[in-house]
């Protein structure tokens, strides 16, 4: 029968073996130590990165358990409340509420949030580090697990004071936009009123003038009227009349008066006209949208144009169409003036010997494209994406305004329209206006 080997007979091998087993436990136990240690500090350096995150919000911030007991509070919160850290801790979130009503309204919202990512926004009345209610708009969200337990709840908000003050300062922002907005348009309009004044002074000068002339005529006329009628109803002899009538030359007179009345009338029906038409592009509604006559447009421009700043302007323009188009004839009158400017300018930049503008207009089932050319430089390839930006101008500074286009091409696009700039083949320009047909679907 064989004999078990007493421990101290082990034999050497047997020892080594141990020996090793031992060493590599406590080298694992070694490894282990370490990676727990930067585990640590990793985790130490993440919980001080979130309680500096949470130290520097301005907003208020605390997060409670499922049944409304606060686990997390910020210094945002406790300077509100006036309460330190291990107060806040454990105590109800209800108990930093002012009034029934937003206990009411918290209690009922944590209770109905319970689905993960969860949220809900409200409006709650807080007591102050004095006690007085303090309004803060608050939004709560679900903390879960990874299977979608929920935990919890987090809470964030702002007072509704400093809300306001920012509300305000952006209201005041946009108003002072609005204001500086509405110089803008108005320097603009000013503008196109002023390529009018110069027409105007000159349309308005003849009919004047001639009305004028005509009126001192009539009160020479007049005064010799009169003259001889006195000497008829003294009851002069019938030889003094005569000679009297000779001397003013009372026949040659009366012939004279109704191609003068008429020239009067036809002076001041002139002058009717042209406040017609200044009324017609100055009309109080200018946003009001219907029928208008193109042409008659195109022809007004034309007019306006060559009769004030631009009097050596060429322009060709022979309609073979009468289209009616959808939109507002001042507006559109307003957006033609600063085409036909711009080429006029641009035809002077060139150094051209005439300024020359093309324009032409046609009709497809509801729509109507009018195109306006001119014999200029051109428009630069870098150019060509920036023409309809407010402020972007080529002209030299004193020139314009930069919102001519800008202007131009909002008001197509009220009338349903498109405003196009693009270069012409044969040289120059060319800016494409599409504008609906008045009885386009």
């Amino acid at each position: 029968m064989a004999r078990k080997a007493a421990p101290g007979n082990l034999d050497e091998d047997a020892w080594l073996e141990v020996i090793g087993k031992m060493d590599e436990v406590y080298s694992q136990l070694v490894q282990d130590e370490i990676a727990l240690e930067e585990k640590n500090a990793e985790l130490e350096q993440s919980q001080q990165f979130i309680a500096g995150l949470l130290s520097s919000m301005s907003d208020v911030l605390l997060a409670c358990d499922p049944d409304g007991r606060i686990e997390e509070s910020n210094n945002a919160l406790r300077t509100l409340v006036g309460r330190d850290e291990q107060t806040l801790l454990g105590s109800p979130v209800y108990a930093l509420l002012a009034d029934a009503r937003s206990d009411e309204q918290l209690r009922k919202t944590l209770a109905g949030l319970r689905r993960p990512n969860a949220s809900a926004s409200l409006e709650l009345n807080f007591k102050d580090s004095l006690g007085a209610p303090l309004p803060v708009d608050i939004s709560c969200t679900v903390r879960s697990t990874g299977n979608g337990r929920c935990i919890g709840h987090v809470l964030v908000g702002r007072p509704l004071g400093e809300l306001k003050h920012a509300y305000r300062q952006l209201h005041e922002a946009h108003e002072a936009l609005k204001r500086t907005q509405q110089q803008l348009l108005h320097a603009e309009k000013m503008a196109s009123l002023g390529r009018l004044v110069a027409g105007v002074a000159h349309e308005l000068n003849n009919p004047i003038s001639f009305v004028l002339a005509n009126a001192h005529v009539l009160g020479g006329y007049r005064e010799r009227l009169e003259q001889y009628l006195e000497a008829v109803n003294a009851d002069e002899p019938r030889e003094i009349r005569e000679a009297l009538r000779r001397q003013l030359r009372i026949d040659p007179l009366l012939a004279d008066l109704p191609s003068l009345i008429d020239g009067t009338l036809e002076g001041a029906q002139r002058t009717a006209d042209i406040v017609s038409a200044l009324k017609r592009f100055s009309a109080v509604d200018r946003e009001t949208l219907g029928e208008v006559a193109l042409n008659e447009v195109v022809e007004r421009a034309i007019h306006w144009i060559t009769r004030g700043i631009a009097p050596d302007l060429r322009v060709h323009w022979h309609p073979d169409s009468a289209p009616c188009v959808h939109g507002n004839s001042g507006q559109l009158l307003q957006v033609l003036m600063n085409l036909m400017q711009n080429a006029y300018d641009a035809a002077q930049a060139a150094e051209r010997e005439t300024a020359e503008v093309w324009i032409s207009v046609e009709q497809e089932p509801g729509w109507v494209t009018l195109r306006l050319r001119d014999n200029g430089s051109g428009i630069t390839a870098e150019h060509l994406t920036q023409v309809f930006d407010p402020f972007f101008s080529t002209k030299p500074v004193g020139k314009g305004t930069g919102l001519g286009l800008s202007i131009s091409y909002s008001i197509v696009e009220r009338c349903g329209g498109r405003l196009i700039a693009g270069n012409h083949p044969q040289g120059g320009a060319e800016f494409t206006l599409i504008i609906p047909s008045q009885f386009a679907d």
